[in-house]
C-alpha cells in the first residue's frame, strides 16, 4: 500500500514530522516500510504558463516559436517541437536556472538562430510515471487544465512536493489498506487524533432512490450486506488535478471522474466500490446470487471468463451476470462517456469466496486484494456517502433520497477481555494500567476502567485481526516499544535443539556425496503426467497423485520419482555446453494406491544419483574417460560403507524400467527374514537417452528409511594394525554365468578371520578359454591382529580357499 504523506495529512497532522524517521518508527511498530518515495525527482523552476501565441519557426519546419506568460513580469519566448503545442493552453515551463531530473539545468540558447528563454515541459521530463497517465498526454508536452493559475510552481500542481511511504502488510493487517486505516496507525504511533473526512452529502428532495432500484441477495452467507445510491445526471469527465495527484501517487491510473472517485473513495476507506451504468441494468434491480458451471462473462477487461460454480455475481433484474462481484465489473454495464445515470455499489463480501474466484480465473484486482482479507464491514455505507458525495461535486449528479441495501446483520464492535497480570507475564514487564490505557485510547479502542485485573476493550470493526487477548497484548507490546521490552531469564523446562535421526543422517549424505564431487539439485516436486510411470516405483502403491488445480501440464503430478527431475535438469545443462555432470538430490516422492484419493498418499524419503560425461577433465599428460557403470557403484558402495552397512546390501543383474537391459541393477537390502528392494542402478534406457539427446548417463534411485533404520548399527572400530599382512593373488576360471560376488562370498566364508580383505582385480574373456568361460583374478589380503602370520599358516588357508572354489563353482586354477 502506497501512502502518500500530502494526502495522508488531511486525517492526522503531521507538521514537524520527518517523514524518513516516521518509516522507521512506523517499521519499528510492526508495519515494514519497503521505501520512502520523494516524487519530485529534482523538478525546481518549474511554473505554469498560458501560450499567448504559436508562429512557425523561420527555419525548421518542426519547431514552432510561442510567446509565453509565465506570470514573471514580461512575456517568454520559447522555441517548441512538441506536435500538441497550441495557443491558448496551460503548460508547464521551466524558466532559464531550472533544474529538471537527471539534473538538467534550463538555459537561455538559440534554436536555428531564435532565442528561446526556457523550455515547455512533457510529463515524462517531469518525471512522472507516464504510464499513469492518459494515453493523449503520454507524448508531447503536458497540457493542463484551463483554470490552472498562471505562475503557480509545477510541483505544488502537480503533488511532487510529496513523500510516498510503501507499507509492506502482512495479511492480517488489512485495516492498513486505506489511507484511513494508515492514518489511524500514524496517529497510534504519534499520539495524534486523527480526523474522518466529512460526506458534505446532499440528497435531492422528492426522488427516492427506492423508485430507481432495487436489491435483492440470493446468498446472505456470501453477502452480509449490499448497498446501492442512484445518482443521475452525471457528466463523464476527468477528475480534478488533486484526486488525480493523489491517484497517481498510490500508483492508480486516472481515468475519469466517476471510475477516479470510486478509486479514490476506495483507497480513501479500504471499502471497494463499483459504479454500474443505470441505464444498463435491465428490470431496475440488481441482485447478488452465485455462479453456476459454466456460465460466462466479459469483464471490464474484455475478457470472456468462463465461471465456475460458486463464484459470486452482480446479476440485473433479468438475473444476467453484470459483474464479478468483489473482483472485476461487467464490461455490458461499464460507465462510459454516454452514462448518465449511476447506480453505486458498495457491500461485504466474503473473503474466502473472492479469494477463491480470483484464482480460479487468475483475475487479482485491488478490490478483490481488499475483499479476500476482509474489510470493515463499519464502512460498507460511510465510504458510499462519500462516493455519492464526491459525485455531486466532481460529476454534476443529483443524489437520490435513500440507501437501497440489504442488510444481514448489523456490524458490531468486538469486545475483549484484557488481563493485566497475564501482559506483563507474557511480555516480562511491569506496565501500568494507565499505561495501558493510554495505548488503547491511542489505538482508538474504547476501554472500561480496571476491575479485577480486567479491562474490558471494544475493538472497532475495522480492526478484524484483534479477537483475542494475546492480540490486545501485541498491540500494547508494539506500541509500548519493542524495544523497552527488557530482557529476562528464560524460565522453566528447556529442551535442547538437535537433528532427528533422518535429519542427521540426510546432512550427512549431503555432505559426503558434496566431497565426493557430486553436486546438490533440487527439482520441483510436481512433474508432467507419465513422466514417473518410466521409472520402477519403489515401495508399494502405484497410482500417481494428480493435482486438482495443477500450475501447467508440465507440473500436473506429484512426482513419484526424484530421476525425471534429475533427467531434465542434465538436459538443461547439456544443452548449455555443461555435459560433465555428478548430480545427487534427497528428496520427497509421492505415491498412492488409491486412484482416486480419499486419503493422503504416502510420502517417501529417496537419494537420486545422476552421472553423465567424463570422468575426468581432458589435460596434457591425461586422456579423458567416460563414467561408467561402476563408477555409480562405487558411489553408493561409498555411502552404505560410511553408514556402516556395506555388508548388508547386495546388488542383482536385473532391468527395471526406464533402464538399460544390459548394464543395471537392483539393489537389495540382506535382513535375517530376507531380502527388501530399496532400489535401482544402472544406465539409462537408450530411448530415454535418445528422447532427452543425453550421451551415456548412469542414474541410482534408493528408498532412505531403511537407511534411516539401519545405519550405524554395524559400524565397527579397531584400532590400526601393529602386524603384517600377506597377500595371494588367485586367477581361476569359471563359467561366464557366475558373478564374482558369489567367489566372494564362497572365500570370505572359508578363509574365516585371517581373511582381512578380497578384491577382483582382472577379469578376462577369450578364445584362449573356451566358450562360455571367463577368467576372474582376484586379490586376497591376510593378517592377524596380535601376532605375524607364518607362510605355513597361510599356505593353509590359501589351499582351502582354492579347493572350495574348485568344489563350488568347478573353477579351474590359471597357471
Amino acid at each position: 500500500m502506497k501512502v502518500s504523506t500530502e494526502w495522508l495529512s488531511n486525517y492526522i497532522s503531521l507538521d514537524e514530522v520527518d517523514i524518513e524517521k516516521l518509516a522507521e518508527q512506523i517499521t519499528r511498530s510492526g508495519i515494514e516500510i519497503d521505501s520512502v518515495e520523494n516524487r519530485n525527482l529534482g523538478v525546481t523552476g518549474v511554473v505554469v504558463g498560458y501560450v499567448k501565441s504559436k508562429e512557425k519557426h523561420p527555419d525548421a519546419d518542426k519547431l514552432n516559436v510561442c510567446i509565453i506568460d509565465a506570470g514573471v513580469g514580461e512575456d517568454l519566448q520559447i522555441v517548441c517541437g512538441a506536435k500538441n503545442i497550441d495557443a491558448g493552453q496551460k503548460v508547464p515551463v521551466a524558466l532559464v536556472g531550472a533544474k529538471l531530473p537527471d539534473g538538467l539545468e534550463i538555459k537561455k540558447a538559440k534554436l536555428r538562430g531564435v532565442v528561446s528563454q526556457g523550455m515547455i515541459c512533457s510529463a515524462k521530463e517531469l518525471g512522472l510515471n507516464v504510464k499513469l497517465l492518459p494515453k493523449e498526454q503520454q507524448e508531447g508536452i503536458l497540457v493542463l487544465p484551463e483554470a490552472t493559475e498562471i505562475g503557480t510552481p509545477i510541483t505544488k500542481l502537480l503533488g511532487l512536493d510529496d513523500k510516498v511511504m510503501d507499507f509492506d502488510l502482512t495479511p492480517n493487517r488489512s485495516d492498513c489498506l486505506s489511507m484511513i486505516g494508515a492514518a489511524y496507525e500514524v496517529g497510534a504511533i504519534l499520539g495524534r487524533d486523527v480526523k474522518l473526512p466529512a460526506a458534505d452529502l446532499v440528497e435531492v428532495t422528492g426522488q427516492s432512490a427506492k423508485d430507481s432500484i432495487s436489491v435483492k441477495i440470493d446468498n446472505p452467507e456470501l453477502c452480509s450486506h449490499y448497498a446501492v445510491r442512484y445518482i443521475s445526471g452525471v457528466k463523464i469527465g476527468p477528475s480534478p488535478l488533486w484526486m488525480q495527484n493523489r491517484l497517481m501517487a498510490a500508483g492508480v491510473r486516472p481515468i475519469n471522474n466517476i471510475v477516479d472517485i470510486t478509486n479514490y473513495v476506495m483507497l480513501e476507506y479500504g471499502q471497494p466500490l463499483h459504479a454500474f451504468d443505470a441505464d444498463q441494468i435491465a428490470g431496475a434491480t440488481i441482485g447478488v446470487r452465485v455462479a453456476e458451471e459454466g456460465e460466462k462473462l466479459v469483464t471490464l477487461d474484455g475478457q470472456e471468463r468462463n465461471l465456475t460454480a460458486g463464484a459470486l455475481l452482480i446479476v440485473d433484474g433479468h438475473n444476467k451476470p453484470v459483474g464479478l462481484a468483489g473482483v472485476m465489473g461487467g464490461l455490458h454495464s461499464e460507465v462510459t462517456e454516454n452514462s448518465v445515470n449511476i447506480v453505486l455499489e458498495s457491500a461485504k463480501f466474503d473473503g474466502g469466496t473472492i479469494r477463491k474466484t480470483s484464482r480460479q480465473l487468475g483475475l487479482r484486482s485491488e478490490a478483490s486484494q481488499r475483499f479476500e482479507k476482509e474489510v470493515d464491514p463499519g464502512a460498507v455505507l460511510p465510504a458510499l456517502d462519500r462516493a455519492a458525495a464526491l459525485m455531486a461535486s466532481y460529476a454534476g449528479g443529483t443524489v437520490h433520497q435513500g440507501v437501497v441495501e440489504s442488510l444481514i446483520a448489523e456490524p458490531q464492535e468486538r469486545s475483549v477481555a484484557l488481563s493485566v497480570n497475564k501482559l506483563n507475564d507474557y511480555l516480562g514487564t511491569d506496565i501500568s494500567p494507565l499505561e495501558i490505557k493510554v495505548i488503547l485510547s491511542r489505538l482508538q479502542f474504547g476501554h472500561s476502567d480496571l476491575a479485577n485485573d480486567v479491562i474490558n476493550v471494544s475493538v472497532p470493526t475495522r480492526r478484524g485481526d484483534i479477537t483475542r487477548d494475546v492480540d490486545l497484548i501485541e498491540e500494547v507490546a508494539r506500541l509500548y516499544g519493542y524495544d523497552n521490552i527488557p530482557v529476562t531469564a528464560i524460565e522453566g523446562p528447556t529442551t535442547p535443539g538437535g537433528y532427528s535421526r533422518p535429519q542427521a543422517l540426510r546432512r550427512a549424505l549431503r555432505g559426503l556425496l558434496s566431497h565426493g564431487g557430486f553436486q546438490e539439485a533440487m527439482g520441483y516436486s510436481f512433474i508432467r503426467e507419465g513422466a514417473g510411470s518410466i521409472f520402477p516405483m519403489l515401495g508399494k502403491g502405484g497410482h500417481e497423485v494428480k493435482l486438482a488445480m495443477p500450475m501447467s501440464e508440465d507440473r500436473s503430478v506429484l512426482r513419484s520419482s526424484l530421476l525425471p527431475g534429475l533427467i531434465d535438469i542434465a538436459a538443461y545443462n547439456r544443452n548449455r555446453k555443461e555435459e560433465n555432470l555428478a548430480l545427487f538430490e534427497i528428496g520427497s516422492v509421492f505415491q498412492s494406491d488409491e486412484e482416486n484419493l480419499t486419503k493422503q498418499p504416502r510420502e517417501l524419503p529417496v537419494l537420486s544419483l545422476l552421472l553423465t560425461g567424463d570422468r575426468v577433465e581432458k589435460r596434457w599428460n591425461v586422456s579423458t574417460e567416460k563414467v561408467d557403470f561402476f563408477d555409480l557403484k562405487g558411489a553408493l558402495e561409498s555411502v552404505f560403507a560410511y553408514l556402516g552397512m556395506g555388508n548388508m546390501v547386495s546388488y542383482e543383474a536385473n532391468s527395471p524400467q526406464g533402464f538399460h537391459p544390459g548394464r543395471s541393477a537392483s539393489l537389495y537390502l540382506n535382513l535375517p527374514e530376507g531380502k527388501q528392494l530399496i532400489g535401482s542402478l544402472g544406465q539409462l534406457h537408450p530411448e530415454v537417452q535418445r528422447e532427452k539427446d543425453l550421451d551415456d548417463t548412469y542414474v541410482a534411485e534408493l528408498l532412505l528409511e531403511p537407511l534411516y533404520q539401519f545405519a550405524g548399527e554395524h559400524v565397527e572400530y579397531r584400532e590400526l594394525p601393529r602386524f603384517p599382512a600377506m597377500e595371494r593373488d588367485i586367477a581361476v576360471v569359471i563359467g561366464s554365468d557366475i558373478v564374482a560376488e558369489s567367489l566372494i562370498i564362497t572365500i570370505k566364508e572359508t578363509a574365516g578371520e585371517l581373511l582381512e580383505s578380497v578384491k577382483v582385480f582382472d577379469v578376462y574373456t577369450g578364445s584362449k578359454l573356451g566358450e562360455g568361460k571367463k577368467s576372474v583374478a582376484l586379490s586376497l589380503v591376510y593378517r592377524h591382529h596380535e601376532r605375524t602370520l607364518t607362510d605355513e599358516e597361510i599356505s593353509a588357508v590359501h589351499e582351502k580357499v582354492v579347493s572350495a572354489l574348485e568344489q563350488t563353482f568347478a573353477a579351474e586354477l590359471r597357471k
